[in-house]
Protein backbone atom coordinates (compact mmCIF):
# COMPACT_ATOMS: atom_id res chain seq x y z
CA UNK A 1 0.00 0.00 0.00
CA UNK A 2 1.35 3.37 -0.73
CA UNK A 3 1.94 5.99 1.82
CA UNK A 4 -0.07 8.92 1.30
CA UNK A 5 2.42 12.23 1.88
CA UNK A 6 1.26 14.58 4.26
CA UNK A 7 0.35 17.61 2.29
CA UNK A 8 -0.51 19.79 5.41
CA UNK A 9 2.77 19.41 7.37
CA UNK A 10 4.61 19.71 4.47
CA UNK A 11 2.95 23.01 3.60
CA UNK A 12 3.48 24.23 6.99
CA UNK A 13 7.49 23.49 7.00
CA UNK A 14 8.09 24.89 3.35
CA UNK A 15 5.73 27.99 4.18
CA UNK A 16 8.02 28.57 7.01
CA UNK A 17 11.16 28.34 5.65
CA UNK A 18 11.16 29.51 1.77
CA UNK A 19 7.17 30.36 1.45
CA UNK A 20 6.55 29.49 -2.15
CA UNK A 21 9.77 31.29 -3.84
CA UNK A 22 11.83 29.80 -6.22
CA UNK A 23 13.20 32.75 -7.92
CA UNK A 24 16.89 32.00 -6.88
CA UNK A 25 16.84 28.88 -8.98
CA UNK A 26 19.01 28.85 -11.60
CA UNK A 27 16.23 27.22 -15.02
CA UNK A 28 15.31 28.07 -18.80
CA UNK A 29 12.60 26.98 -20.11
CA UNK A 30 11.46 26.23 -23.60
CA UNK A 31 7.64 26.19 -24.69
CA UNK A 32 6.01 28.28 -21.90
CA UNK A 33 2.70 29.62 -23.43
CA UNK A 34 2.13 31.95 -20.51
CA UNK A 35 2.76 33.65 -17.46
CA UNK A 36 -0.38 33.20 -15.07
CA UNK A 37 -0.24 36.91 -13.06
CA UNK A 38 0.71 38.39 -16.32
CA UNK A 39 -2.92 36.95 -17.40
CA UNK A 40 -4.51 37.98 -13.94
CA UNK A 41 -2.81 41.62 -14.71
CA UNK A 42 -4.71 41.39 -18.06
CA UNK A 43 -8.37 40.97 -16.39
CA UNK A 44 -7.68 43.32 -13.35
CA UNK A 45 -8.45 47.10 -13.55
CA UNK A 46 -7.35 49.83 -11.42
CA UNK A 47 -10.60 50.17 -9.09
CA UNK A 48 -10.79 45.99 -8.77
CA UNK A 49 -10.51 43.71 -5.60
CA UNK A 50 -8.63 40.86 -6.20
CA UNK A 51 -8.55 37.19 -3.99
CA UNK A 52 -5.56 35.41 -4.80
CA UNK A 53 -6.20 31.62 -3.09
CA UNK A 54 -3.58 29.38 -2.34
CA UNK A 55 -1.13 32.96 -1.71
CA UNK A 56 2.11 30.90 -0.26
CA UNK A 57 4.32 33.48 0.70
CA UNK A 58 3.12 36.02 -1.33
CA UNK A 59 5.57 36.60 -3.78
CA UNK A 60 3.57 37.11 -6.76
CA UNK A 61 1.01 39.15 -5.16
CA UNK A 62 3.28 41.65 -3.96
CA UNK A 63 5.03 41.67 -7.60
CA UNK A 64 1.38 42.49 -8.94
CA UNK A 65 0.33 44.90 -6.11
CA UNK A 66 -0.07 47.82 -8.45
CA UNK A 67 -2.66 46.16 -10.63
CA UNK A 68 -5.29 46.61 -8.41
CA UNK A 69 -7.27 48.63 -5.57
CA UNK A 70 -6.98 46.24 -3.05
CA UNK A 71 -5.27 42.42 -3.18
CA UNK A 72 -5.88 39.46 -0.83
CA UNK A 73 -3.77 36.36 -0.62
CA UNK A 74 -4.96 33.58 1.36
CA UNK A 75 -3.66 30.46 2.22
CA UNK A 76 -4.62 27.15 4.57
CA UNK A 77 -0.94 27.10 5.63
CA UNK A 78 -0.34 29.16 8.93
CA UNK A 79 3.74 28.86 8.05
CA UNK A 80 3.02 30.67 4.67
CA UNK A 81 1.13 33.48 6.02
CA UNK A 82 3.68 34.19 8.06
CA UNK A 83 5.76 34.34 5.44
CA UNK A 84 3.72 36.22 4.01
CA UNK A 85 3.37 38.95 6.54
CA UNK A 86 6.94 39.25 6.55
CA UNK A 87 7.73 39.58 2.85
CA UNK A 88 4.69 42.05 2.89
CA UNK A 89 6.74 43.81 5.77
CA UNK A 90 9.95 44.54 4.03
CA UNK A 91 8.25 45.31 0.86
CA UNK A 92 7.02 48.52 2.78
CA UNK A 93 4.90 50.07 0.29
CA UNK A 94 2.32 48.12 -0.44
CA UNK A 95 -0.87 49.12 1.84
CA UNK A 96 -3.12 47.54 -0.34
CA UNK A 97 -2.13 44.06 0.40
CA UNK A 98 -3.88 41.86 3.10
CA UNK A 99 -2.53 38.44 3.59
CA UNK A 100 -4.89 35.92 5.80
CA UNK A 101 -4.98 32.50 7.03
CA UNK A 102 -8.34 30.82 5.73
CA UNK A 103 -9.71 27.70 4.16
CA UNK A 104 -10.77 27.92 0.65
CA UNK A 105 -13.01 25.76 1.05
CA UNK A 106 -15.35 28.63 3.82
CA UNK A 107 -14.49 31.90 2.57
CA UNK A 108 -15.43 34.08 4.62
CA UNK A 109 -15.79 37.40 2.50
CA UNK A 110 -19.10 38.31 1.68
CA UNK A 111 -20.95 37.99 -2.00
CA UNK A 112 -19.65 39.33 -4.98
CA UNK A 113 -17.23 41.27 -2.82
CA UNK A 114 -14.16 40.53 -5.53
CA UNK A 115 -13.83 41.52 -8.90
CA UNK A 116 -11.17 38.85 -10.34
CA UNK A 117 -10.19 35.41 -7.82
CA UNK A 118 -7.15 33.61 -8.98
CA UNK A 119 -5.49 30.47 -7.84
CA UNK A 120 -2.04 28.94 -8.84
CA UNK A 121 -1.26 25.43 -7.92
CA UNK A 122 -3.86 24.96 -5.36
CA UNK A 123 -6.80 23.61 -4.17
CA UNK A 124 -9.94 25.82 -4.92
CA UNK A 125 -13.62 25.07 -4.06
CA UNK A 126 -15.60 26.70 -7.49
CA UNK A 127 -18.81 27.33 -5.54
CA UNK A 128 -17.06 29.50 -2.74
CA UNK A 129 -15.02 30.99 -5.56
CA UNK A 130 -18.41 31.50 -7.88
CA UNK A 131 -20.30 33.35 -4.12
CA UNK A 132 -17.45 35.87 -3.85
CA UNK A 133 -17.15 36.87 -7.16
CA UNK A 134 -19.66 40.05 -8.69
CA UNK A 135 -21.49 39.32 -11.50
CA UNK A 136 -19.36 39.45 -14.38
CA UNK A 137 -15.93 38.69 -12.37
CA UNK A 138 -13.39 36.39 -13.53
CA UNK A 139 -11.43 33.58 -12.17
CA UNK A 140 -8.45 32.21 -13.29
CA UNK A 141 -6.54 28.89 -12.04
CA UNK A 142 -3.31 27.43 -13.23
CA UNK A 143 -2.48 24.20 -12.36
CA UNK A 144 -0.15 21.60 -12.52
CA UNK A 145 -1.02 18.54 -14.64
CA UNK A 146 -0.38 15.04 -14.12
CA UNK A 147 2.73 14.36 -16.19
CA UNK A 148 4.50 16.94 -15.25
CA UNK A 149 8.31 16.06 -14.38
CA UNK A 150 7.63 13.36 -15.80
CA UNK A 151 11.28 11.69 -16.22
CA UNK A 152 12.13 12.66 -12.60
CA UNK A 153 9.08 10.58 -11.48
CA UNK A 154 9.89 7.51 -13.70
CA UNK A 155 13.61 7.94 -12.76
CA UNK A 156 12.39 7.37 -8.69
CA UNK A 157 9.31 5.15 -9.23
CA UNK A 158 7.21 7.31 -7.65
CA UNK A 159 5.63 10.94 -7.74
CA UNK A 160 2.52 13.59 -7.37
CA UNK A 161 -0.21 12.41 -9.31
CA UNK A 162 1.83 9.96 -11.22
CA UNK A 163 -0.29 7.25 -11.04
CA UNK A 164 -3.74 9.62 -12.53
CA UNK A 165 -4.25 9.81 -16.15
CA UNK A 166 -3.41 12.86 -17.47
CA UNK A 167 -6.23 15.36 -17.53
CA UNK A 168 -7.87 14.19 -15.09
CA UNK A 169 -7.62 17.41 -13.39
CA UNK A 170 -8.21 19.41 -15.88
CA UNK A 171 -11.75 17.80 -16.17
CA UNK A 172 -12.64 17.72 -12.69
CA UNK A 173 -11.74 21.41 -12.82
CA UNK A 174 -13.94 22.14 -15.97
CA UNK A 175 -16.71 20.29 -14.29
CA UNK A 176 -16.83 22.11 -11.10
CA UNK A 177 -16.47 25.20 -12.80
CA UNK A 178 -19.48 24.17 -14.45
CA UNK A 179 -21.71 22.92 -12.17
CA UNK A 180 -20.93 26.04 -10.39
CA UNK A 181 -22.33 28.08 -12.94
CA UNK A 182 -19.64 29.85 -14.63
CA UNK A 183 -19.53 30.25 -18.29
CA UNK A 184 -17.13 31.48 -21.12
CA UNK A 185 -14.71 28.75 -19.49
CA UNK A 186 -11.52 28.41 -21.71
CA UNK A 187 -8.84 26.00 -21.59
CA UNK A 188 -4.73 26.32 -22.18
CA UNK A 189 -2.32 23.61 -22.13
CA UNK A 190 1.79 23.95 -22.67
CA UNK A 191 4.18 21.08 -21.65
CA UNK A 192 7.40 23.04 -21.92
CA UNK A 193 11.02 21.76 -21.43
CA UNK A 194 13.04 22.79 -18.57
CA UNK A 195 16.94 22.88 -18.04
CA UNK A 196 17.86 23.05 -14.66
CA UNK A 197 21.67 24.74 -14.60
CA UNK A 198 23.28 22.36 -11.55
CA UNK A 199 22.59 19.75 -9.50
CA UNK A 200 21.71 21.82 -6.33
CA UNK A 201 18.82 23.45 -8.53
CA UNK A 202 17.09 20.45 -9.06
CA UNK A 203 17.83 19.36 -5.61
CA UNK A 204 16.05 22.25 -4.03
CA UNK A 205 12.95 22.35 -6.32
CA UNK A 206 12.54 18.80 -4.96
CA UNK A 207 12.93 19.71 -1.15
CA UNK A 208 11.02 22.36 -1.68
CA UNK A 209 8.10 20.85 -3.75
CA UNK A 210 5.86 18.28 -3.50
CA UNK A 211 7.12 16.18 -6.72
CA UNK A 212 8.64 13.23 -4.70
CA UNK A 213 6.75 12.39 -1.58
CA UNK A 214 9.11 11.90 0.80
CA UNK A 215 12.36 12.64 -0.98
CA UNK A 216 15.60 12.27 0.66
CA UNK A 217 13.62 9.88 3.15
CA UNK A 218 15.16 6.45 1.91
CA UNK A 219 18.97 6.37 0.99
CA UNK A 220 18.27 5.42 -1.99
CA UNK A 221 16.33 8.59 -3.44
CA UNK A 222 20.47 10.70 -3.61
CA UNK A 223 21.75 7.68 -5.30
CA UNK A 224 18.99 7.70 -8.00
CA UNK A 225 18.91 11.19 -8.14
CA UNK A 226 22.54 11.22 -9.00
CA UNK A 227 21.75 8.82 -11.81
CA UNK A 228 19.17 11.06 -12.85
CA UNK A 229 21.43 14.00 -13.40
CA UNK A 230 23.90 11.56 -15.11
CA UNK A 231 21.34 10.46 -17.60
CA UNK A 232 19.37 13.57 -18.21
CA UNK A 233 22.54 16.39 -18.30
CA UNK A 234 22.84 18.17 -21.73
CA UNK A 235 24.80 20.93 -22.65
CA UNK A 236 22.06 23.47 -21.86
CA UNK A 237 21.58 21.87 -18.43
CA UNK A 238 19.87 19.01 -16.54
CA UNK A 239 16.43 18.40 -18.78
CA UNK A 240 13.14 17.27 -17.26
CA UNK A 241 9.15 19.23 -18.65
CA UNK A 242 7.10 21.20 -16.81
CA UNK A 243 3.33 20.96 -17.66
CA UNK A 244 0.60 23.11 -16.98
CA UNK A 245 -2.94 23.92 -17.53
CA UNK A 246 -4.79 27.00 -17.23
CA UNK A 247 -8.76 27.83 -17.16
CA UNK A 248 -10.43 31.14 -17.71
CA UNK A 249 -14.02 31.44 -16.43
CA UNK A 250 -16.30 34.32 -16.00
CA UNK A 251 -19.46 34.53 -13.77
Amino acid sequence: MKKKMDYTTFYERIGRLNGWDFSSLKVTSEGIKWNFYEEVIRCTEPSDLLLDIGTGGGEAVLSIADAALLLVGIDLSRGMIETAQRNLKASGSHSNVRFVHMNAEQLTFPDQFFNVVSSRHCNFCATEVFRVLDDGGVFLTQQVSEHDKYNVKNAFGRGQASDVQPGTLMERCKRELREAGFRDIETHEYNATEYYATPDDLLFLLTHAPIIPGFGEKESDFKRFQQFVEQNRCDKGIRTNSARFMLTAQK
